[in-house]
């Protein structure tokens, strides 16, 4: 599962990306501007964010092909990494609604979905088993029964 989600989140970093880098393009050919910002840094934005968003993603999808590989959990930062990615994609695909359609959504749905699996495929089953403690002896046998119960 963590597989396929790093595929299909490095397939959404190249197509982010080439958004920002078309964005980019098209305010640098209309010399488009906000609220008097220059055109030229406004296009140099555009740049820098399609490397910032398009690098975390693919950061993400590394971390889930690490955890394909090695067939561990990630812990600790990675989680915590892959958590905000997932949570990203919710308010993304919240926004997505209004402002592109449905289908976004959707899009942003499924994705989220995917993460949401890969976070939780492992779960408990994956981690070692508790192991009793020293001189524990198995449940119900009395042995870890420290006083001599009172009463009648």
């Amino acid at each position: 599962m963590a597989a396929v989600t790093a595929a299909v989140l490095a397939m959404e970093a190249a197509m982010l990306v080439g958004l920002n880098l078309f964005l980019g393009k098209v305010a640098d050919a209309q010399q488009m501007s906000l609220a008097g910002i220059d055109p030229r840094a406004m296009t140099v934005s555009a740049v820098i964010g399609a490397v910032l968003v398009g690098g975390y993603v693919l950061g993400c999808a590394l971390i889930l092909v690490r955890t394909a590989v090695r067939d561990v959990p990630p812990r600790g930062f990675l989680r915590i990494v892959l958590i905000s990615c997932a949570v990203v994609h919710g308010v993304l695909g919240a926004f997505s609604v209004g402002l592109v359609g449905w289908l976004a959504f959707l899009v942003m749905m499924g994705v989220l979905g995917l993460l949401v699996w890969s976070l939780t495929w492992y779960g408990e089953a994956m981690e070692a088993p508790a192991q009793p403690a020293p001189g524990a002896g198995r449940p119900g046998d009395g042995s870890g029964i420290s006083a001599e119960p009172t009463g009648p």
